[in-house]
């Protein structure tokens, strides 16, 4: 049975989907992807059920109404659980994670005993292209924000290509993740460095979407700060003896 299971969360994907999962199997053909659809009334859900059936490799989690991205990915983590896979990673539907890059980033985990691995655009060699001069800002201080709060060394807590050992899952407490969105990335990547796991980062180029409209709204990025700020007034005392995070590539 293959040790790697990429999630794939969809909610109106039917324009990239299909691209995504190509390309995917074709940089890593090891792998088996989960697509967990929010019941998109655009057919991606269809969609995915047709390239299922096409590819065994590629199985559907159809989920009865949108609740968010935290909630998608926990669907897709017990799912990873329950069939004993080694490596659940997180991509994003519309292309921006770059599938080529998945090779190298399961490959530190494996090597280096991480058990998180984290595609970051804010170390050194990562990139973003196609994003306006807003965005940027909002992503670089949110994340400066965060690390500052949080007392955290991570670059980029709120990437969303993500390489997870199976161990780091089983350990956090997953029924009781408080966030969604960005907050969702920042609460397990936190939660892990905190409790003294090795969290490393690999430079990857985050591109914009070509097609499609993107999910990010003010909304995600208002519960973000709001969650980051709890938590650093609640839990700050409870990150003195946790190992720092490090940089890969």
């Amino acid at each position: 049975m293959p040790e790697v299971l990429v999630i794939v969360p969809t909610y109106n994907e039917i324009e990239s989907l299909e691209r995504i999962v190509g390309r995917l199997r074709q940089s890593f053909p090891d792998a088996d992807v989960l697509v967990v659809d929010d019941a998109s009334p655009d057919g991606t859900g269809a969609l995915a059920d047709r390239l299922s059936a096409s590819d065994p490799s590629v199985h559907v989690l159809h989920r009865a109404r949108k609740e968010g991205l935290g909630l998608a990915y926990l669907a897709g983590f017990a799912e990873a659980l329950r069939r004993d896979y080694e490596y659940v990673v997180e991509m994003d539907a519309d292309g921006s994670h770059d599938p080529a890059d998945l090779p190298a980033m399961v490959a530190i985990a494996r090597d280096e005993d991480a058990d998180l691995v984290i595609g970051s655009r804010w170390v050194p060699g990562g990139a973003v292209r196609n994003w306006p001069w807003l965005r940027r800002a909002i992503s670089r201080v949110g994340n400066g924000y965060a690390r500052w709060v949080l007392r955290s060394r991570i670059r980029d807590l709120t990437a969303g290509y993500r390489v997870f050992a199976r161990r780091a899952l089983v350990s956090l407490d997953l029924a009781h993740v408080a966030a969604q969105g960005y907050g969702f990335q920042v609460e397990l990547a936190w939660r892990i460095e905190r409790s003294g796991g090795v969290v490393l980062e690999h430079p990857i180029t985050f591109v914009e979407r070509a097609t499609g409209r993107s999910k990010m709204h003010p909304g995600i990025v208002v519960e973000a700060l709001a969650w980051v700020t709890w938590w650093g007034i609640t839990g700050r005392t409870r990150h003195e003896d946790r190992r720092p995070a490090r940089s890969a590539g």
